[in-house]
Formats: C-alpha cells, structure tokens, sequence
C-alpha cells in the first residue's frame, strides 16, 4: 500500500486514480466471505478522510465521502457481520463516485462479485431443459444467459461454433459464478436435443406458449436474431415464442427477453412437474 504521506503529495488527478486503486482492492478482498474481514481499517479510514477533506467534491458526492470516512472512523474491532455489509458498502459507494470524478464511467467488470462460490447441491435442476445461444456476441450477453439459465433451472447450455467465449473476462463477471456450475458444450445446430422452440417475432404469444417438459430453447444473435436455419428447425418441431411489446422499438435486449421467457419455462415446468 502507497504510504499515505506520499498519496497526499500527489497532483490530485493521480491521487484518485491511486486512491481508486485502493478502494477497489479492498472491496474485492472484504467481499470473499472466506477472507473474513482482510482489510486495514486504520489505512482505509485514513485514505477516506484525504477524499472527505478534498473540496473537489459537492452536493451527494461529497456527502456520501464524509459519511463513508465516518463510517469507518467509528468501525469497532472485530468487525461485525453487520458493519462488514455497511463498510462494503460504503467503499463500493465511494469507488463508483471516483469513477465519475476521473470520468470513467463503469462497464461490466467494474462490478464485483460479492457471491462467492456457488454450492452446487443447491442447484434445482429440470431434467432435459437445454439452451442454444446461437452466435451470440457479445461476452456480457453470454455471462448473463449462464447466470440466467442456471437460475431458472436449465440442465445444460449449448453454445453454437461462434458463440463468444464464456470464458472471456467479462462474461465470468457477469455470470457471477455459474459457469462452473452449469454444464455447457459447443455443438453444431443439427446436433441439438429435440424438441426444439426458438425465440423470435412473430410467434406464439408467451402468454399461449406451450413448453415443454424437456427441450431446447435457441436465442438468437443480438443483431440478426435466429437464423434461418435454426427458424425452420423449430418451425418443424415446437415453433416459435415471442413476448408481446408495446413500446416503439418493437424488439427487447437478447438477454432481456430470454429471462423473461426462461422464467416463463420454468414456472410451467414448476407447476407441472409438483
């Protein structure tokens, strides 16, 4: 850790990108429940008291920067569980405000993961739901399908010869841990377990969609939605579902609309399978 002594003779640009620094490691390692509290309390409250005296902050920013310094400042040792959950997040409340500061507003990975690792003998698991993301781009929209997937129950996730990696640093963040937990494989279309139903326009209304106890849903790319081939795949077996819009646009986020629908699947299969 930077002495405090120098972080204060830094030009104040650089001392909120180092200060950034800190706050961010800290928050990881105060996050990992195994760790219990492995931070320095005395350190960070010193460091948040530099951001409270700093006069460069107004209005909210500089509200919340004195309330985390106090919030530290008055922290008993051992910290508590409780205190634990409210100086995290007070430090997550003051990383995002020097992000802003600096103008780096955040993406994916900038969120941490507070989750730890998932105890698969909690997974309730629908026998033979499967999912295709059929050449999805982007890592956030694939991390996010694992986590929903997993969430809802799905037995397995397949993913097409060009689907993003899951892999890739910003889809591990996202899934927040489910893609160790929840068995996936790339296979070529014409491989997958029938029946098959594809999520697109123009087909069955969610609200009169019938799913099926086992099967396959295949969510489409981002730009180009389901390909053609895949269309006629479910066209000869399930058909297609497609969740009613109202609004200008006519079409919602991938991601968005494949929770809606999983959780549609999954509700079904809740009550028929009880």
């Amino acid at each position: 850790m930077i002495p405090l002594h120098k972080l204060e003779k830094l030009p104040r640009s650089q001392r909120l990108r180092k200060i950034l620094k800190i706050i961010a490691a800290a928050e990881m390692e105060i996050s990992r429940p195994e760790n219990g509290f492995a931070a320095d309390v005395p350190y960070l409250t010193a460091v948040l008291r530099l951001l409270a005296e700093d006069t460069g902050f107004s209005g909210a920013s500089a509200a919340a920067l004195s309330s985390a310094w106090e919030a530290f400042r008055l922290a008993e040792s051992p910290v508590s569980e409780l205190s634990r959950g409210e100086l995290l997040r007070r430090l997550n409340g003051t990383r995002h405000i020097l992000l802003a500061e600096i103008g780096k507003h955040p993406a994916d990975w900038d969120f941490i993961d507070h989750g730890g690792r998932l105890d698969q003998s909690q997974r309730r698991v629908f026998p033979g739901v499967a999912v295709y993301l059929e050449d999805i781009r982007s890592p956030f929209n694939v991390g996010a399908m694992f986590r929903t997937a997993e969430s809802f129950g799905a037995e397995t996730l397949l993913l097409s010869p060009l689907c993003a990696d899951p892999g890739h640093p910003r889809a591990e963040r996202t899934a927040m841990g489910c893609i160790a937990v929840l068995p996936w494989e790339r296979v070529p279309l014409e491989e997958l377990p029938g029946p098959v139903f594809a999520l697109e326009t123009g087909g069955t209304p969610l609200a009169d969609f019938n799913f099926p106890l086992r099967g396959t849903a295949i969510v489409g790319s981002e730009e180009l939605g389901v390909s053609p081939g895949a269309l006629a795949l479910a066209d000869q077996s399930l058909g297609r579902v497609s969740i009613p819009v109202y609004g200008a646009k006519g079409s919602l986020n991938a991601g968005v609309a494949f929770g809606i629908v999983m959780q549609a699947w999954a509700f079904s299969l809740s009550q028929r399978r009880s």
